[in-house]
């Protein structure tokens, strides 16, 4: 039974705990420690209670180091108490003793609590904006003391306690308040110190001693295998970016050229020994190579912590800590600076639709299903052997929302890949008739998780001018991509998982096939503008048995490198920005592991070498066109040309900008060499070949246009005759001044 805090009252001296309330300190199961350890009032004066495992001998010290009084053993091996020389309430500090020698002792119960009613009012609204400000560990002064501030969310908890190597893991040391209106346990911990390693002890509902549980708002954890949190202080970094971040919040992205690099930052490269390479090493390397290469972004598969590296990031038990894989969390801030300062862009892929089930992390976290749905019906996801979050909860949606400024606001990223989010649209997702419980309205959308994913954009884009979300959301859910006031879920960007997968089955197929699947390159174009579109050929496509690109390229080794070199042709000249996953800009031929480096070794041969040749004249070409890129989002930027030619599997479009020179691309997907092909122009006159896939400076069999061709009237209309190598993209450009 859990007692609360009395004092017997039967004569001047009898300021002890009786013995069932001193048995109920020492054994962790008081229900209120606040309202009787540390400085209490007594008759006209005050009495201090402390509990101490291990002392013989306790003085109680005012802050100023003036004695105040020699506390006696209380009714349970531990406890002390005793009046005290004090004139009023103060938080004290004690000297223990025993045989063994004699410690300092810092008393978090002499200290009042540092959240206030507005927190509690904005907590328990679901609006407050700076949870990371408030929740988890933050060393503060407070009352006179340096110390952290813990507090967790735990509503259904009997007792949370903080426990870590400042007080030998003993829950019964840091028992925490508990804010009943809002069900968050506080505590300052005077003395402790950034860099020290805790978690929370919790009692369930049921007085069950659950596992120790990592602190959701941690900013920083231990190396796995071990799951401890860390305390961090905040952020030291003084930033240089302000010229970056003031360009993407005056612009608008769709307009912009995007060519994201998609990493995993612990296999890009490794150390000559196998380890990870530290934030540091990673930006010496990476960066200037991303900027070499052209690329715009770079895009990191989920750095935030996670347990098990298979997971490659997707399964995280600490959104708000950066792995300690690599390093520092300033390390991280250095690295997102640094590839600011040379105008490259970050962006952080994001999971909350779903986390891991380890006892340490946020499943049944106070004995209830808290984050998660109690029904595993909603609760549950059956790929991933996951706990999905239960997104109508107010302080489950203010925990991710705040999760996503957090990012934003400590480590100015530019952009959040949203992961999964078709599973969090649907009830049904991936579920049977019968694992799945309707809306109230009767259908398969979750209708909260709609209103969080719109919660979260209008916060992101309302707060930090510049940033982009992009949903990884393959269906056919209208409006992602469009403003929430519009209708929308309120992304910037969608990724389209229809042009990955029709051109990827197209370019596996024999070249003799390919007529009779020329739809599958030209239908994209029927729904290409109906949301702001990414063509993302991701990660997954180079995992679990799928093959590489290279290897996925139909023919033999000659044809499968034309194939790629004319695919990521296409590519560049299709509408949408450009995302491309490491190894793929040099034809890596093993799929991905993230248990190894990138086989760099490749470069060695000029096949290898020709295709990031390849890659990095199309990031240059596409970043400094606008046809090529600043209409990406609006069909006015595109037109075809040729799109029924399916018997030579020839495609032509053209690309356009206000006020800018138009681009042609043109496409021969045949190993077939054709001279005199005939297509017609948007305008008359001389047009310089300014890309060509079968240029021997990348591997190819040197055909093409000697540099440019001449578009002719004929009724009325320009046409040119074009020279296609095989299995090739080229593109043009008039060379008229006037030609916008």
């Amino acid at each position: 039974m859990t007692l609360k805090g009395t004092v017997r009252d039967a004569d001047a001296k009898d300021y002890h705990l009786s013995a069932d309330e001193a048995e109920a300190i020492a054994s962790g199961a008081h229900g209120n420690p606040f309202s009787v350890l540390g400085v209490q009032e007594f008759q006209k004066g005050f009495v201090a209670r402390v509990f101490a495992p291990g002392a013989d001998q306790i003085t109680a010290f005012t802050l100023d180091g003036k004695a105040a009084g020699q506390l006696e053993p209380g009714a349970a091996s531990g406890l002390f108490e005793g009046p005290i020389d004090i004139a009023q309430r103060q938080p004290l500090r004690y000297a223990a003793a025993n045989a063994h020698g004699t410690w300092e002792i810092e008393d978090p119960y002499s200290y009042g609590p540092v959240l206030g009613p507005m927190d509690d009012y904005f907590i328990a609204e679901g609006s407050h904006l700076r949870l990371f400000d408030k929740l988890g560990a933050h060393p503060i002064h407070h009352q006179g003391s340096e110390g952290v501030h813990f507090a967790v969310w735990a509503p259904n908890a009997r007792r949370v306690s903080v426990v870590g190597d400042f007080n030998g893991w003993d829950g019964r040391r840091h028992v925490m308040r508990l804010r009943a209106d809002v069900g968050i346990w506080e505590i300052f911990a005077p003395g402790v110190k950034p860099g020290s390693a805790y978690k929370y002890e919790i009692l369930g509902p049921d007085g069950e001693r659950l596992p120790l549980k990592a602190d959701p708002f941690a900013r920083r954890a231990e190396l796995r295998p071990a799951t401890a949190s860390i305390v961090a202080a905040d952020l030291n970094h003084a930033w240089g970016d302000s010229a970056h971040r003031a360009h993407w919040s005056k612009v608008d992205a769709r307009r912009q050229p995007m060519s994201i690099y998609e990493v995993h930052p612990g296999s890009w490269r490794r150390r000559a020994d196998g380890s990870f390479m530290s934030w540091d090493e990673l930006g010496d390397e990476l960066i200037p190579y991303c900027v070499e290469m052209g690329f715009t972004h770079i895009e990191f598969l989920p750095v935030s912590e996670h347990p098990y590296d298979p997971s490659w990031g997707y399964q995280t038990t600490g959104l708000y800590a950066p792995s300690a894989r690599f390093g520092e969390p300033e390390g991280l801030a250095r690295f997102v600076d640094g590839a600011h300062q040379v105008g490259l862009g970050v962006i952080l892929d994001w999971v909350p639709a779903h986390f891991p089930t380890d006892a340490h992390g946020l499943s049944h976290f106070d004995g209830t299903a808290l984050y998660e749905h109690a029904d595993p019906r909603q609760g549950f996801h059956p790929d991933w052997n996951t706990a999905i979050y239960n997104f109508g909860r107010r302080e489950v949606a203010s925990f991710l929302v705040n999760n996503a400024l957090f990012w934003a606001e400590t480590y100015h990223v530019d952009g959040l890949r949203v992961d999964a989010v078709a599973s969090m649209l649907y009830l049904d997702y991936s579920r049977k008739e019968g694992e799945w419980i309707p809306n109230k309205d009767g259908g398969r959308e979750n209708l909260d998780a709609v209103a969080f994913l719109r919660q979260m954009n209008k916060a992101v884009y309302g707060s930090h001018p510049g940033i982009i979300t992009i949903a990884e959301e393959s269906t056919s859910w209208p409006k992602v991509s469009a403003p929430v006031h519009e209708g929308g879920l309120g992304f910037g960007f969608k990724w389209n998982m229809g042009f990955m997968h029709d051109t990827l089955g197209y370019f596996q197929r024999d070249p003799i096939h390919r007529s009779h699947h020329h739809n599958d390159l030209t239908f994209g174009l029927i729904y290409a503008f109906s949301e702001n579109f990414v063509l993302p050929i991701s990660h997954d496509e180079v995992v679990h048995g799928k093959g590489t690109l290279l290897t996925r390229m139909a023919g033999d080794e000659w044809q499968k490198f034309a194939n790629l070199r004319a695919y990521f042709g296409f590519m560049w000249g299709y509408p949408g920005k450009k995302l491309l996953f490491m190894g793929q800009e040099f034809a890596q031929r093993g799929e991905w592991s993230e248990a190894r480096s990138l086989d760099w070794d490749h470069l060695d041969d000029p096949r290898h070498s020709g295709i990031q040749d390849l890659v990095r004249d199309l990031n240059r070409l596409y970043a400094r066109t606008p046809a090529l890129h600043a209409r990406d989002c609006e069909p006015e930027g595109f037109e075809w040309l040729v799109a029924d030619d399916s018997a030579n599997s020839v495609y032509a479009w053209v690309r356009r900008a206000p006020g800018e020179k138009p681009v042609v691309i043109v496409a021969n997907l045949t190993p077939g060499f054709r001279t005199g092909y005939k297509i017609p122009m948007p305008l008359e006159g001389t047009w310089r070949e300014i890309f060509n896939s079968d240029s021997t400076i990348y591997g190819g069999s040197g055909k093409g246009n000697l540099g440019e061709v001449n578009a002719r009237l004929e009724g009325g209309r320009a046409f040119a005759e074009l020279t296609l190598p095989p299995l090739a993209t080229l593109m043009f450009t008039p060379d008229r001044s006037d030609a916008g």
